[in-house]
């Protein structure tokens, strides 16, 4: 199946400037607010119950320098953008933003956008191409026509503000549930959790590495989700919880818990990785006692923004354990990733002699 166009485009695709920052916010605006002739990637991140505030839509001047964006152009109207974020240290590019308009148009206009990406990738070296997005108005069949390959779901579960944040655990009782904070010494345990509790292929197309496990900080992207560009505007830390039983099966780890305490007008983040049949039920309620010790400084406006949780199909129970902590699934979303290198299988060194 393909993205359905009803016609053709006749514009040209640049680079965003600065002077299109007023045509982009009102583009952006409405084309978030599901028109009859608007596309988007149809993310449950704007509008009720989470907000105003686009956790993947960000004013143009808080991009980086190795961030990118493009326009469509119309009879000097802008009809259409793509915007994406760049990961310097993996080469690996983001997707995080797809609209247009026109109702007759709007497919092709997407199709081009994604086009002129892939094009500048190639140019400049990327390794990867991520991106989330919902499966409607053709948003998978679009990606997938131009060379991406669908491999996994994420539900998105949200934690209004206002059921209150539980207190912080003491020392005692974190030390009982064996949690601890993350150090870059943990970053063989971490990724060994990892290759526990992710199935191979996945782990495959996202190819970790041990430096990646090392980062500690904003900068930290891994696990990777579909809401991972929120951290952007987060203090991020990491929490490990230590197995009982000292790592038989040779993972040292039960469990890992990232938490993004929001600096911004946007809900606080969690993600969970769990080892199969652990509970991972003290890191979901140690992770909201982190943004609560975080957030209750005073009178911090932090407080009433609530908390998001993206989890894979494949790491049930972790959204049983968020459901019973207050959580309730707002959306799916489908990952898909395109490769730009090929795999290449490494000749075996065979001992001389041997035939």
């Amino acid at each position: 199946m393909t993205e359905p166009r009803s016609g053709r485009a006749t514009g040209k695709v640049r680079a965003a400037r600065f002077t299109d920052l007023s045509a982009l916010g009102e583009l952006s605006r409405l084309c978030q607010g599901d028109g009859a002739d608007t596309r988007s990637l149809g993310l449950p991140v704007s509008g009720p119950p989470i907000g105003v505030f686009s956790l993947f839509r960000l004013p143009l001047g808080a991009f980086r320098p190795h961030d990118l964006m493009f326009v469509y152009e119309d009879e000097r109207r802008l009809a259409g953008l793509i915007r994406v974020e760049r990961e310097s240290s993996r080469d690996e590019w983001t997707i995080v933003e797809l609209d247009a308009v026109g109702a007759a148009t709007a497919g092709d206009v997407r199709f081009r956008l994604v086009q002129q990406l892939l094009r500048e990738g190639a140019k400049r070296g990327a390794a990867r191409f991520h991106v989330a997005c919902a499966d409607a108005d053709g948003n998978v069949e679009l990606f997938m026509q131009a060379g991406f390959a669908r491999y996994g779901d994420e539900a998105v579960l949200f934690r209004p503000a206002s059921q209150g944040l539980p207190g912080p655990m003491t020392d005692a009782e974190a030390a009982a549930a064996c949690i601890r904070p993350a150090t870059q010494l943990d970053a063989l345990a971490l990724a060994r959790l990892y290759a526990a509790a992710t199935p191979p292929p996945v782990q495959r197309l996202e190819a970790l590495r041990l430096p990646d496990w090392e980062r500690q900080g904003s900068q930290w992207r891994v696990p990777r989700s579909s809401l991972a560009p929120i951290l952007r505007f987060a203090d991020v830390e990491g929490f490990v919880m230590e197995a009982r039983d000292g790592g038989r099966d040779g993972t040292q780890l039960d469990g890992f818990v990232q938490v993004g305490v929001a600096k911004e007008d946007q809900p606080h983040y969690l993600k969970v990785l769990g080892r199969p049949g652990a509970d991972c039920s003290p890191l979901v309620r140690y992770g909201l006692g982190v943004i609560a010790a975080r957030t209750q400084r005073g009178t911090d406006h932090r407080q009433v923004h609530g908390v998001i949780s993206p989890v894979r199909t494949y790491e049930a129970p972790i959204d049983r354990r968020l459901e019973e902590a207050g959580f309730a699934s707002i959306a799916t979303v489908t990952l898909l990733m395109k490769e730009t290198l090929v795999r290449v299988a490494e000749p075996a060194l065979v001992p001389a002699g041997v035939r």
